[in-house]
């Protein structure tokens, strides 16, 4: 089942982006990325460190010259953090380690009488679609926060984690009337004040007649069901609210003017102070920027060009305000810096369109990851041609932390590479989840997911399942690198700092050929054996794959058909 915070819909548009149909705006510009166009699958060459068993991979294909993957068992090793496997919907398979209540609806959420507002997404309509949605009778609404409850009941039955996100942008919708018009804007009938913090004692039960929704109030009542955020079922991480520069955009009639700069700063260190001040130990993440345009200068938001100052970006001046404000009221107060990332990277089209179905387009979204981290490669899309200096991105948003606010995490409260259907969006998310790994991302939550993403969802198993047995990947990233980074990548993981068993994500980005791959394992034990599972163009189904069985030297041969994501579990 859904969470129950799902619709999405245009977004206004950044300078030299033209708006059109989907969950962001795009730049089109025509871009040709000249690759191979064959989704086929090959055998799997012999080696004599290969056995003949596990599934076999089908018909011959040329072989490529061979990409040599190095593995450093004693180098680089970091912990991998556990809640990079997190999703903002379920899709049945249960793999999650984090789940996070977000999205447009949140924005107009009232706790006390569960009533949302689907803004732009749907014809500004105030309803129970965050009860209904989940199949609950529409009296369920007079629980309080029971959208809430019921998402971080299944969290806590999946053995997950919870983000909740707290409403910032003034306004909540006050009933389940239907269209809110235009003449209806807030301050209206139509809606309740949002105010962070109490004046008087928290109720046991909510007022609903005074038209002021506390969030203070709405966090207490958590922590008095579910214990404080360090409890075993409290709720872990509080988002401050959802997608800010859009909320005049996407949320006209609760706030109609673009959000200033000052204006969200003060209203994230008013939020998040009343947070704390209920549940100390709650981590606090914002804010939840939707894309570049609102990370550079929130959207050209109407007083960038006074606070600007000397700021690269937004970002900093985010980060620099919430460690002002943290030594000024001496707690923390922003614990995760977290940003949306929906590729503009295009093929034929931006592949996380619908409509990315080419060779170029598969292509196009099998090198985008790589735009999270490479310094040396340059991805076709309007980033690239108008702000360059901000990719990759992943080092950059460090550069930031280290530089205003030392210590925070960071966090992708959303993201998705396209294609769910398709083996590229399997090996996209794949590649993804390793680079999150490696590079220290703390929290992230994919978008859009539900039963048909089959491929993305074998992107996570290949990670959280990978046998069909719970059996994951380890916890310790160490270093591991491929002298081809444009057909191949690579990733590798040991549990703890056990070097015994080394955990190899393997990934064939070559659309037409079987590459020959050299593996070398360095610095670590005396290995004889691997195991194999993965998937390729011909089945989402993780399934094994031929063993290794005799490693000699540290070192092994294996023949990877094209458009194939392999987990080696090497001992």
């Amino acid at each position: 089942m859904g969470i129950g915070i799902r619709s999405r819909g245009d977004r206004s548009v950044h300078e030299g982006e033209v708006k059109t149909p989907g969950r962001h705006a795009v730049v089109v510009r025509s871009a040709v990325v000249v690759m191979s166009a064959v989704l086929v699958m090959s055998v799997l060459a012999g080696s004599s460190s290969i056995a003949d068993q596990g599934q076999p991979d089908g018909g011959s294909q040329p072989t490529q010259p061979g990409a040599t993957i190095t593995v450093q068992v004693d180098q680089g090793r970091t912990p991998i953090s556990p809640y990079i496997y997190g999703s903002n919907q379920d899709d049945g398979t249960d793999v999650w380690t984090v789940r996070r209540e977000g999205g447009n609806r949140t924005t107009g959420y009232n706790w006390e009488n569960n009533f949302s507002n689907a803004g732009n997404d749907y014809i500004h309509s105030s309803d129970l679609y965050m009860i209904t949605s989940e199949g609950l009778p529409a009296s369920d609404a007079a629980i309080p926060a029971r959208a809430v409850t019921f998402f971080h009941d299944q969290s806590i039955a999946m053995g997950a984690k919870s983000i909740v996100t707290l409403q910032m942008a003034g306004y909540v919708a006050a009933d389940g009337k239907g269209t809110v018009q235009p003449s209806e804007v807030a301050p209206s009938a139509r809606w309740d004040q949002e105010s962070p913090k109490k004046p008087t004692a928290f109720a046991q039960t909510p007022d609903l007649t005074d038209g002021v929704v506390y969030m203070d109030e709405f966090v207490n009542a958590l922590v008095q069901r579910y214990g404080g955020a360090a409890s075993p079922q409290g709720v872990r991480w509080y988002s401050l609210d959802n997608e800010p520069a859009l909320w005049s955009s996407t949320h006209p009639r609760i706030h109609p003017q673009a959000v200033g700069a000052a204006e969200l700063l003060d209203r994230s260190v008013a939020l998040a102070s009343a947070t704390k001040a209920v549940d100390p130990g709650a981590e606090i993440i914002g804010s939840a920027a939707y894309g570049m345009a609102e990370f550079v200068s929130l959207q050209d938001a109407p007083d960038w060009s006074a606070v600007k100052q000397g700021y690269e970006w937004f970002i900093d001046y985010y980060l620099d305000g919430m460690r002002k404000a943290e030594q000024a009221k001496g707690m923390r107060l922003l614990d995760v810096l977290d940003v949306h990332w929906y590729p503009e990277a295009r093929g034929d089209n931006r592949i996380t369109d619908a409509n990315a179905t080419t060779s170029n387009d598969e292509a196009a979204r099998l090198q985008a990851p790589r735009s999270l981290w490479d310094s040396t490669y340059r991805e076709v899309s309007w980033i690239t041609q108008n702000l360059p200096a901000f990719l990759p991105l992943l080092p950059k948003l460090q550069h930031s932390i280290d530089q205003y606010y030392p210590a925070t995490k960071l966090g992708v409260s959303e993201y998705n590479y396209g294609g769910g259907k398709t083996v590229s969006g399997g090996i996209a998310q794949a590649d993804v989840l390793g680079v999150f790994g490696e590079r220290g991302v703390y929290l992230a939550t994919i978008w859009g997911m539900d039963a048909t993403q089959t491929y993305i969802s074998a992107g996570f198993k290949l990670y959280r399942d990978y046998d069909g047995n719970r059996s994951t990947y380890g916890s310790t990233t160490v270093r591991a690198q491929t002298s081809d980074v444009a057909r191949t990548s690579v990733h590798a993981a040991i549990n703890g700092q056990d070097p015994s068993t080394v955990h190899l994500i393997l990934l064939s980005k070559e659309q037409r050929d079987t590459v020959a791959v050299r593996v070398e394992l360095r610095g670590g034990a005396s290995y004889s054996s691997a195991q194999v599972w993965g998937f390729d163009a011909a089945s989402a189904k993780i399934t094994a794959r031929r063993a290794v069985t005799a490693i000699v030297g540290n070192s092994f041969d294996y023949a990877v058909p094209p458009l194939t994501a392999l987990h080696f579990v090497v001992k």
